[in-house]
């Protein structure tokens, strides 16, 4: 038998479906102990607020990309984990929009406290997949996007680097635009099983546990992947975090998400927040990919509650290119009830 604990990385461009899948995996009656990774690229958590209540054990690393600046903090979680009694069925690393997955993946070769390689001489973990998820509606954008010289699409690298594509989000999609993305990913990345699903419904199955890493295959590919490299993200790329409490007036809030996202989306890769609206208890969750946005409370079952001593704080956080940092916090805080009553 093989005792090490199986890790599953999530990857995928910023508002493909991870968290979603990641909240589909916990409320499956699976039986499994599970701890999930939380990566977040901005400098405010919120990712933390739209995984469902659980009893599994969330770790956060914010602020940095976990393919190199807090790739250390990944590391010590690992070390954490594995040093338990009580061991985990499976451990899910949801890895940030931006994160190349191969330098994520090269962490389990490089530290040799971890012992991925092989099943001898007690090996603690092994990678069982790299699982990207594919928002169908905006893919080709991405995929199409121009790096400055020295950096990376991470969309691109997402794709190729992929054991599993699961092509997400076919709902908001005709089949001709269905199937010309299915043919952009299979010119990328021909080896890897294309499963289609809307809100990252799927079978398990065909996901976790399903042994598809293999290192054999990423040599022959990248003969260099085992050589520690720095990973490069595009410098116009930025984040802008928001943290306010108080209350919100809920029609002026709707109104100004609107209105940004109408006339600045194309600019706003993903942003997403944790809100407060006042006359309400409830907790709502606003979720936002280019142009389209959501905003749902925890009485429709997304996120979760507030908790009787939890501080009822707002958290947003814009991620894409041109973010006027200091207009988006003027704005955003002129919707709170006190601002509107002076």
């Amino acid at each position: 038998m093989d005792s090490r604990v199986p890790i599953t990385v999530i990857t995928g461009f910023l508002g493909s479906g991870k968290t979603t899948l990641v909240n589909r995996i916990l409320t499956e009656n699976h039986g499994k102990r599970i701890a999930i990774i939380e990566n977040e690229f901005g400098e405010v958590g919120v990712d933390d607020g739209l995984v469902v209540e659980t009893k599994e054990e969330v770790f956060e690393m914010n602020n940095g990309c976990i393919c190199c600046t807090v790739r250390g903090d990944l590391i010590r979680i690992l070390h954490k984990l594995l040093k338990r009694k009580n061991k985990f069925d499976a451990i899910l690393i949801e890895t940030t929009g931006l994160a190349d997955p191969a330098p994520v993946a090269q962490t389990f070769f490089v530290d040799k406290d971890l012992k991925v390689c092989g099943c001898v001489g007690g090996a603690s973990v092994r990678l069982d997949a790299i699982l990207t998820v594919v928002d169908a509606k905006h893919i080709r954008h991405h995929l199409d996007k121009e790096v400055e010289e020295g950096a990376e699409n991470e969309a691109v690298e997402q794709v190729a680097f992929a054991d599993r594509l699961l092509l997400n989000k076919i709902d908001l999609v005709s089949e001709e635009e269905k199937q010309d993305v299915r043919q952009r990913l299979k010119a990328i990345n021909g080896a890897a099983e294309i499963i289609e699903c809307a809100q990252a419904r799927c079978d398990l199955d065909r996901v976790l546990g399903i042994r598809a890493f293999d290192l054999e295959r990423i040599l022959a590919e990248e003969p260099q992947f085992l050589e520690d490299s720095e990973h490069t993200h595009s410098s116009d790329v930025t984040s802008v975090g928001i943290e306010a409490e108080g209350e919100l007036d809920g029609e002026r809030v709707q109104g100004w998400l609107s209105a940004l996202l109408r006339e600045k989306g194309a600019d706003i890769f993903r942003s997403k927040g944790i809100l407060c609206l006042a006359g309400s208890y409830e907790k709502y969750v606003f979720q936002g990919v280019h142009m389209l946005m959501s905003l749902a409370s925890t009485a429709d079952g997304v996120g979760r509650p507030w908790a009787p001593v939890e501080k009822r704080l707002n958290r947003l956080v814009f991620i894409g290119r041109n973010l006027d940092r200091q207009r988006l916090n003027a704005s955003f805080r002129a919707c709170l009830v006190a601002a509107r009553a002076a």
